[in-house]
């Protein structure tokens, strides 16, 4: 299963990435990028992974992840620069939609790397300290923790010194807000998952313990 669950996380860090040009509005309580709904997805993924498969498999997802959307902007860049055939009128919104600025690709590739590794980092530690018990309180402090940390990060990076500082802060309070009590709202579907997965895994091993971690 855990191919699958890494083939999901890839997939929707990717999928994040290519959508984080639309902007939607909360009414008139924020504006936020399409790609935090996506990307709320990736933190209990990595949870998940932590708890039924160990710290070391977390950290290699996120590498992994790292890896592949580092390979996603090279071939974007290289498709973006590929002459438009004559037929092809719609150039400038393709590039406009995939390109993105080089401080916005910065800063999700470093807010990524520090905050995905903080999500492993926390939640083991709570893993090693509650066994398989407060799931629901692993899962939901380690995003805590980790949401502001990589909100904070891929804001002030991408966004600072074009805006007022209260606006800075403000857009980061928005999206943490939005980020983490939208995996609040997730939490059952961890626990569903997991569940799901040790059934499966326990069943294929004849009832006996699959998972040490």
């Amino acid at each position: 299963m855990i191919l699958y669950l890494n083939g999901i996380y890839v997939g929707l860090l990717i999928l994040a990435n290519i959508v984080a040009v639309k902007l939607f509005s909360l009414g008139d309580l924020a504006i936020l990028p399409a790609a935090v709904v996506v990307f709320i997805f990736t933190y209990p993924i990595i949870d998940i992974i932590v708890e039924l498969y160990g710290k070391e498999a977390g950290k290699q997802t996120v590498k992994a992840g790292l890896i592949t959307q580092i390979l996603a902007i090279i071939f974007i860049m290289i498709t973006i620069q590929l002459p438009a055939a004559p037929v092809f009128g719609e150039q400038a919104s393709f590039q406009a939609i995939l390109g993105g600025s080089f401080r916005v690709i910065v800063a999700s590739l470093v807010s990524y790397f520090i905050s995905q590794h903080i999500v492993v980092y926390v939640f083991h530690k709570l893993k090693m300290r509650h066994g398989k018990k407060k799931l629901w309180f692993r899962n939901n402090m380690s995003v805590m923790i980790s949401q502001i940390v990589d909100t904070s990060i891929f804001i002030t990076i991408a966004f600072y010194g074009t805006i007022p500082t209260t606006a800075l802060l403000g857009l980061i309070l928005s999206q943490y807000l939005f980020k983490f009590i939208a995996s609040i709202c997730i939490t059952p579907l961890v626990y569903l998952v997991v569940h799901m997965i040790r059934k499966r895994e326990e069943n294929m091993a004849g009832g006996g313990e699959v998972f040490k971690n």
